[in-house]
């Protein structure tokens, strides 16, 4: 009797160790994935000012380049969603590790969209390579650069460390880019209209300061889904819980558990 009680616990002991042992592995393929986007999305960081100076150089060669690495970046982020949804499938996670899987898909997206910007504008480089244009546009271009890398490296920063007042900010400082944008339009305008740039260059121009804009406005998202991993929240939780109010009269949270009511009514 004392055997058979022996044995069952030294296999209760067994499964006890092989659980542990299999949550160190699942935690350790979540701090894998965040490094591994953390070191994706600094490379996004570096290539904002490499594609401004391509731009500005009118870099040929370095354009080309620019544009076949983005094959790799292509690669690892397809390969990181894959091992998102494989944990999805596989472990099931809950609560909080749910909301950190969750992210790193999101982020996944955001940080190869945004190395598809950096391409984008070293493609605008070859179309309007042998125009030149004023300094007061070169010298918005480099602001507008400037701004959109300070905001990426701030996203990677904030999702590094998981800071969640770090990540609120990054939408307040989205404000002195996009106001950089609207100046650059401005700038284009002046300079087609004194003659100094032609329709193609213009327009082309005013493409690429869309794609800086793009990049803060990416930035702004990576964020948001910093701050919904550490505390849950997404900013469209604001707007759904006032429509609820509004439509149904109940003021629950969206993410509360109540159900919200619905006004029915029979023939009698």
């Amino acid at each position: 009797m004392s055997g058979q009680r022996l044995t069952s616990l030294d296999a209760l002991a067994e499964d006890g160790f092989e659980m542990t042992e299999a949550r160190k592995t699942f935690h350790k393929e979540l701090e894998d994935i965040r490094q591994e986007l953390v070191r994706i999305s600094a490379g996004v960081v570096e290539s904002i000012p490499k594609c401004t100076a391509i731009l500005l150089e009118q870099n040929l060669t370095g354009a080309e380049e620019m544009i076949m690495a983005d094959d790799e970046v292509d690669m690892r982020t397809i390969d990181l969603e894959e091992r998102c949804i494989q944990i999805l499938a596989l472990q099931a996670p809950v609560a909080g590790e749910l909301r950190q899987v969750i992210s790193a898909l999101k982020i996944c997206a955001e940080i190869e969209r945004s190395a598809d910007l950096t391409v984008n504008i070293c493609k605008a480089a070859r179309r309007i390579h042998g125009h030149e244009f004023d300094p007061k546009l070169r010298g918005l271009v480099l602001k507008m650069s400037e701004q959109a890398r300070h905001l990426f490296s701030e996203a990677t920063s904030a999702y590094l460390s998981m800071d969640d007042a770090r990540a609120a900010a990054i939408d307040d400082m989205d404000s002195f880019l996009d106001d950089l944008q609207r100046q650059f339009i401005q700038a284009i305008f002046e300079s087609h209209a004194a003659g100094r740039i032609d329709l193609q260059v213009a327009i082309q121009l005013a493409v690429v300061a869309r794609f800086y804009e793009r990049i803060g406005d990416h930035a702004v998202n990576i964020g948001e889904k910093v701050r919904f991993q550490v505390t849950g929240w997404l900013p469209e939780h604001s707007g759904a819980a006032r429509h609820r109010e509004k439509v149904v009269n109940d003021p629950t949270p969206i993410w509360g558990l109540q159900i919200p009511r619905q006004d029915i009514t029979t023939d009698d």
